[in-house]
């Protein structure tokens, strides 16, 4: 049997890149899975249609976590299409790179406003449905560890999602909820390649460093996230797995 046969599970930010990976990794394990998108209906389409060719059950409903009556209609989505909530992926993020001269008010609101705020309204909503045995995954990043230059406010909203993780698990223990921060270094997602990363020098002095000499791929980001998902991991709560091929 699969291993999340039976669950739900939402995940934010899922139409494109790590959180489309996840979502569909979710699905391939017997999750029903809620695809939440802020502006690209099509891709999250593309991805329920993706889970559904294979078998799976997935909507797509549309949300920007950062607002609070969104993020609560994105849970009630969830729990009018499929009856309750065993998994919440937090994945909806943005970054923007660049030295602290240049930084604005509204890129530092507009980060912590996904980043941050969105995780905390998404987990606030959903909580009061999670029954024991859930499970909440943050996605993180590596740069709360190697914290390069050039990424303060970016750096500061990851920093703060591991810090939120840990005081969660403490919080959620009780009812036997795990949280926990899955922190991936640099993947080759949409995002990355229209950013400029992807075959950049930038890029090249990531991969010196990862001793598996590449980046990552959205997929073996999925596939950590299912596994958090599962009763596999129900002795882990308050971890910040470093999926970064082994770059600190």
């Amino acid at each position: 049997m699969s291993k999340l046969q039976g669950k739900v599970a939402v995940v934010t930010g899922a139409s494109k890149g790590i959180g489309a990976a996840i979502a569909k990794s979710l699905a391939a394990e017997g999750a029903a899975v809620v695809v939440n998108y802020a502006s690209s209906k099509e891709g999250a389409d593309k991805v329920v249609a993706q889970i559904q060719e294979k078998g799976g059950k997935a909507i797509a409903v549309r949300g920007d976590v950062s607002k609070k009556a969104e993020a609560q209609g994105l849970i009630d989505a969830a729990l009018k299409a499929y009856g309750h909530l065993d998994i919440l992926v937090n994945n909806s993020g943005v970054y923007e790179f660049g030295a602290i001269e240049a930084f604005t008010e509204e890129s530092f609101h507009r980060m912590f406003g996904i980043n941050v705020l969105g995780l905390l309204l998404t987990t606030q909503a959903a909580v009061k449905h999670l029954p024991e045995g859930s499970s909440i995954i943050n996605i993180g990043s590596a740069v709360s560890r190697i914290t390069p230059p050039g990424s303060a406010v970016y750096t500061g909203t990851k920093g703060a999602v591991d810090a939120i993780t840990g005081v969660l698990s403490r919080e959620l223990g009780a009812r036997k909820i795990r949280v926990n921060s899955l922190n991936p270094g640099m993947v080759e997602t949409e995002g990355a390649i229209s950013a400029g990363f992807i075959g950049s020098d930038f890029e090249k002095g990531v991969v010196a460093q990862v001793p598996f000499g590449r980046t990552g791929r959205p997929g073996d980001i999925a596939s950590i996230a299912a596994f958090l998902a599962s009763d596999d991991s129900a002795w882990l709560t308050g971890e910040q797995l470093i999926a970064s091929g082994g770059m600190r």
